[in-house]
């Protein structure tokens, strides 16, 4: 049994959801900037021909971020799904991004 009491257990709750709506917050700003700068990357890509994925860089992505997942006691499994979840709206955007720019 825990010796919080009630009040003291849900002023906790409440600071413990502070932090982690801070954290939500600052993820998606680092998402965004990730986006922008994907974006450029797929601008780049469309303008040289390049193809909008890179397999064999997405592997060691993966396999990067596996590693520093597990060394952070994050499940390596969760940590590849959100980064493949990622990379496939990358793809998806810089396939539009070469669209566009064919359509001009």
């Amino acid at each position: 049994m825990s010796s919080l009491s009630s009040a003291d257990a849900l002023e906790q709750l409440q600071n413990l959801r502070l932090s982690i709506d801070n954290i939500d917050n600052a993820l998606i700003h680092i998402l965004a900037e990730r986006f922008r700068l994907t974006q450029t990357v797929g601008e780049l890509k469309a303008t040289h021909n390049l193809p909008a994925a890179d397999p064999q860089r997405e592997s060691r992505q993966i396999a990067r971020l596996r590693e520093m997942a597990q060394s952070a006691r994050l499940n390596p499994d969760f940590a590849e799904k959100f980064l493949n979840f990622i990379i496939k709206e990358v793809i998806q955007h810089h396939k539009a991004i070469a669209e566009q720019k064919d359509s001009k």
